[in-house]
């Protein structure tokens, strides 16, 4: 990408070091490029909702509503051995 020659470029190591500044600055539109021995490998961008995507379903909410499978894990363990 040849915009990342207009982007702030820092180390890990400068990253740790004052994380704060670095997360301020990207998140006022300033994103910041993360290099591991002066190679990029990350980085540091605004928080854009619509790129998120949409929050993902209440997972426990649909596991509670399905039917149980009668299963007896016994059974199962018992037939694998039968078969070593």
């Amino acid at each position: 990408m040849c915009h990342n020659k207009h982007m702030k470029k820092i180390s890990i190591r400068e990253l740790h070091q004052d994380t704060e500044r670095w997360v301020r600055r990207a998140a006022n539109n300033e994103p910041i490029v993360i290099t591991d021995r002066g190679m990029p490998v990350a980085t540091l961008v605004p928080f854009n909702q619509s790129a998120s995507g949409k929050s993902l379903p209440n997972r426990w909410e649909q596991i509670k509503k399905m039917k149980p499978i009668p299963a007896d894990s016994a059974v199962y363990i018992s037939e694998m051995r039968d078969r070593a």
